[in-house]
């Protein structure tokens, strides 16, 4: 089955590796994602999604983590590992035009400690996948954040 939402995947270069995610005005804790357009790949989504729900204009896709059934109206997910091109602050906020507008606020969540309670049960289904595919790819995590950089961006 062919993926239909694309979800770029921004991890820190901290020691206690950290993902990137916001709170939905109305909709809780996410992970970006949104429709993969006519004509895009998974990747091109991935990259343009990040560019307009949080505001991240320069980085590129490291890898392909795979594609993941959402068991939530037909959703199949792609999921790409991206990097920033330069460096993120600690949170921020983004205005979006998703649903008519709203306000993003981005933070960064440890990956040893996510914000679940506050995730719809699709988000907490999918950041489980994202731990699950970090941990087969070889990117889990050490205490050594150059380490951790060499891991992650292996494949580069």
């Amino acid at each position: 089955m062919s993926p239909n939402k694309a979800c770029p995947i921004i991890l820190s270069n901290t020691p206690v590796s950290r993902i990137l995610l916001f709170r939905h005005p109305q909709a809780g804790v996410q992970l970006v994602k949104g429709t993969i357009e006519s004509g895009e790949t998974p990747a091109q989504a991935a990259l343009r999604e990040l560019r307009e729900e949080s505001g991240i204009e320069a980085a590129t896709v490291v890898c392909d983590m795979g594609n993941w059934i959402a068991g939530h109206l037909d959703q199949v997910w792609s999921f790409q590992l991206c990097e920033a091109h330069l460096p993120l602050p600690e949170q921020w906020t983004h205005y979006t035009l998703d649903d008519h507008g709203h306000v993003f606020s981005f933070f960064w969540a440890p990956l040893n400690d996510l914000p679940f309670a506050q995730c719809h049960p699709v988000f907490h289904r999918a950041l489980l996948y994202v731990k699950s595919a970090l941990s087969k790819g070889g990117y889990l995590i050490t205490e050594d954040p150059d380490q951790n950089r060499e891991r992650l961006f292996k494949s580069v």
